[in-house]
C-alpha cells in the first residue's frame, strides 16, 4: 500500500482554505471581486490609521507641551466631522455624476447605496469607506500650518467650508469620469494634485493670513514625532497600494515605489541637512520621508522603481529648500511645514509623474508616450488647482473669521490652547 505523503495532506488543506474564496469569486464573476475587497477593507483602515493617531501624533510631537492636546484634538474632532460630512453630501458632490466640474447630490446620505452596490469589482460602500478616509487627512492636514494660535471653533468651520468648497470639485475633477482633469488625462493616483496641491497651497495662505506664532517653540517630544512619521509611513501603502483598486502586480508595484521614494528623500534630506549642520537629525529623516510620500502619491501608478528614486531624491531637496531656507528668507510662519512639504512635495510628483511614466526609467507607458505633452497637462492642472485653492481660502478664512473669529487672545495663545481651548493639560509635570 503506497504512503501518504505529507505534502499531499498539505495540497488538501489548502484546497479547502481556498474553495470558499474560489466560489465567492466565481460567483461574483464580473462583479465584485473577494480578493479586490479583502485588499480594500484593509487598505482602507490604513489610510484611516495615517490621521489617527499618525498624523496626530507627527504634528502633537512638533508643537509646544501646553498645545499637544490641541493638535491631538483637531485631528480627531475633524476625523469625525468629516465623516457626517462625507455622508451628508462630500462623498456625493465628489462621485456622482453632475458636470466636469462638480457631482450632484443624488448620493447625498448615500441615496440608492447598498451592500450589493457595485463600483468596479467592489462594493460601492467600500469605495465610499475607502475615499472618505482622504477626504478626512486632507483638512487634518493644513492644522499643521496654524497650530498653536487658531480657534478650535475656527478649525471646525473652516474645515466644513473648505471641504466642500475645495477638496470636493477637485477630487470630481481628476478622479470622477466626468471630471475635466480626468478626461484631460492627467496622471493623478492617490492624490498630489487633490490631496497634497489642495492643502498644501491653501496652507501658505492660512499661515500668511492668521499671522505669526507670538511665542514659537522648538519640538516638544520628538519621539513622538518620529513614531507618528512610521505610522503615516505605514499607513502610505494604503494610501498610493490601495488606490488602483485591484488586488494584482500594480497594487504592489505601488507599494514599492512609495517605500523607495520616501527612503531616497529621508536619505537626501538627511545628507543635505548633515552638509549644511554638520548633525543629521531625527526631525530631518522624518521630514524628509514625509516629502517623499507626497511626492509620489501622484505618480505611484505609472512610476517604476528608477523613477521612485528619482521622485525621491527631488523632493528630499526641493523641500528642504522650501521648508529651510526659503520660509526663512520670507518669514511666513507655515509651523509645521504644509506647504514646504506638502505643497511643494505634491507639485515636484504631479510634475515628475510625467517623467517617470517613461519606460526608460521603468514607467509603465508605452512607447508613443509623450512626456512633453503630459507633463503640460500636469502643470496646467497644478496651477489650477493651485491657483482656485488660493482664492477660495482666502474667501474662506474671511468668513470663517467672520463667523467665530480666526485668532486666539494673546493671553489664551501665552497659557497654551490645551488649557485655554480645552481646559487640560497633557502632562503633570
Amino acid at each position: 500500500m503506497p504512503r501518504f505523503h505529507p505534502s499531499r495532506l498539505l495540497f488538501l488543506l489548502a484546497v479547502l482554505c481556498l474553495a470558499p474564496l474560489m466560489g465567492a469569486q466565481a460567483a461574483d464573476g464580473a462583479g465584485i471581486n473577494a480578493a479586490d475587497t479583502a485588499w480594500m477593507l484593509v487598505a482602507t483602515g490604513l489610510v484611516l490609521f495615517m490621521t489617527i493617531p499618525g498624523l496626530a501624533l507627527f504634528y502633537g510631537g512638533l508643537v509646544h507641551r501646553r498645545n499637544v492636546l490641541s493638535v491631538l484634538v483637531h485631528c480627531f474632532a475633524l476625523t469625525c466631522v468629516m465623516t457626517l460630512l462625507w455622508l451628508v453630501c462630500g462623498y456625493s458632490l465628489s462621485f456622482s455624476g453632475g458636470n466636469a466640474l462638480i457631482g450632484d447630490l443624488k448620493k447625498a446620505f448615500l441615496s440608492g447605496v447598498t451592500a450589493d452596490s457595485e463600483s468596479g469589482s467592489i462594493p460601492e460602500i467600500l469605495f465610499f469607506a475607502f475615499q472618505m478616509t482622504f477626504f478626512i487627512i486632507t483638512p487634518a492636514l493644513i492644522v499643521g500650518t496654524f497650530v498653536e494660535r487658531v480657534r478650535f471653533s475656527a478649525v471646525l468651520v473652516f474645515s466644513v467650508l473648505w471641504a466642500l468648497v475645495v477638496y470636493a470639485p477637485v477630487c470630481h475633477m481628476v478622479w470622477h469620469e466626468n471630471g475635466y482633469f480626468f478626461k484631460m488625462g492627467v496622471i493623478d493616483l492617490a492624490g498630489g494634485i487633490v490631496v497634497h496641491i489642495t492643502a498644501g497651497v491653501s496652507a501658505l495662505v492660512a499661515c500668511i493670513m492668521i499671522g505669526k506664532r507670538r511665542n514659537p517653540a522648538p519640538p516638544h517630544n520628538l519621539p513622538m514625532t518620529v513614531m507618528g512619521t512610521a505610522m503615516l509611513w505605514f499607513g502610505w501603502f494604503g494610501f498610493n497600494g490601495g488606490s488602483g483598486l485591484h488586488a494584482n502586480g500594480a497594487a504592489a508595484m505601488s507599494l514599492t515605489v512609495t517605500h523607495l521614494s520616501a527612503a531616497t528623500a529621508a536619505l537626501a534630506w538627511m545628507a543635505i541637512e548633515w552638509f549644511n549642520l554638520r548633525k543629521p537629525s531625527a526631525l530631518g529623516i522624518a521630514t524628509g520621508s514625509i516629502a517623499g510620500l507626497a511626492a509620489i502619491t501622484p505618480a505611484a501608478g505609472v512610476a517604476g522603481p528608477l523613477g521612485a528614486v528619482l521622485i525621491g531624491a527631488c523632493s528630499g531637496a526641493v523641500c528642504w529648500y522650501f521648508s529651510v531656507k526659503l520660509k526663512n528668507k520670507f518669514h511666513y510662519d507655515d509651523s509645521l511645514d504644509v506647504f514646504g512639504v506638502h505643497g511643494v512635495g505634491g507639485i515636484v510628483g504631479t510634475l515628475l509623474a510625467a517623467i517617470v511614466a517613461l519606460p526608460v526609467l521603468q514607467g509603465n507607458m508605452g512607447a508613443d508616450y509623450s512626456a512633453g505633452a503630459q507633463l503640460g497637462k500636469q502643470a496646467l492642472a497644478s496651477i489650477i488647482v493651485a491657483v482656485y485653492s488660493v482664492v477660495a481660502t482666502y474667501v474662506l478664512l474671511k468668513i470663517t473669521g467672520a463667523l467665530v473669529g480666526l485668532r486666539v487672545s494673546s493671553t489664551e495663545e501665552l497659557e497654551g490652547l490645551d488649557t485655554a481651548s480645552h481646559g487640560e493639560t497633557a502632562y503633570n509635570d
